[in-house]
């Protein structure tokens, strides 16, 4: 199984969400989608992102910028920096995320707020932003903010980042394959291919 961490603040973890799910489609493997809030990793294990945003250097926030419309690119996805508000608060959208799961609408909900965030610069943070996405993926507004402000699902999204944390993560997004097998950002998925394929040669061995 595939366990994939991840919050929609982060353009790689839009292109790691985008990428994991071929991944898991080449493999026949599920993947158990884990939303998190990774401003609670960072604010806890991970502090030096704040200072590294304030006063990073020039060549690397240049490179990295470079970097996302590389792997954009090459994913046929629409990156660009929000140049309105950034960084984003996501805390209504994972826990949209969370409720939304059990009905089998986890997926096209985050990929909406994904897109809608990192492609078209709209507050996902916004009722009325995140009332277009649920008429967007056919999800029912009002049933999704009730559930949203229920403690059933605040208390799980708390429990996945904590569980993250716990399990030596310290970013978005994180994947581990079968288990205790884990791997940082979207530029890993190159290993995660490798990880599946040694696992699925060892079980037919």
């Amino acid at each position: 199984m595939i366990e994939f961490y991840f919050d929609c603040s982060s353009p790689f973890t839009y292109l790691g969400f985008h990428e994991i799910q071929k991944v898991a489609a080449e493999f026949g493997v599920p993947v158990a989608w884990r939303p998190i809030l990774v401003g609670g990793i960072f604010n806890t294990i991970n502090p030096t992102v704040y200072e590294s945003r304030r006063a990073g250097v020039p060549a690397k926030q240049d490179y990295l910028r470079k970097d996302v419309q590389d792997w954009a690119r090459l994913y046929g996805l629409t990156i660009r920096m929000p140049p309105t508000i950034f960084p984003i608060n996501t805390v209504k959208a994972m826990r949209g995320c969370i409720a939304l799961e059990p009905e089998g609408k986890l997926v096209p909900f985050a990929e909406a707020v994904f897109r809608r965030y990192w492609a078209d610069d709209e507050n996902v943070d916004d009722d009325a932003v995140l009332a277009s996405i649920c008429a967007e993926v056919g999800v029912d507004r009002d049933r999704l903010f009730a559930a949203i402000g229920t403690d059933a699902v605040k208390d799980q999204l708390r429990r996945n980042t904590q569980d993250l944390i716990d399990r030596g993560g310290f970013g978005s997004p994180t994947t581990f394959v079968g288990g205790d097998d884990m791997y940082f950002g979207n530029d890993r998925m190159a290993l995660v291919r490798d990880a599946l394929k040694r696992r699925q040669a060892s079980a037919i061995a």
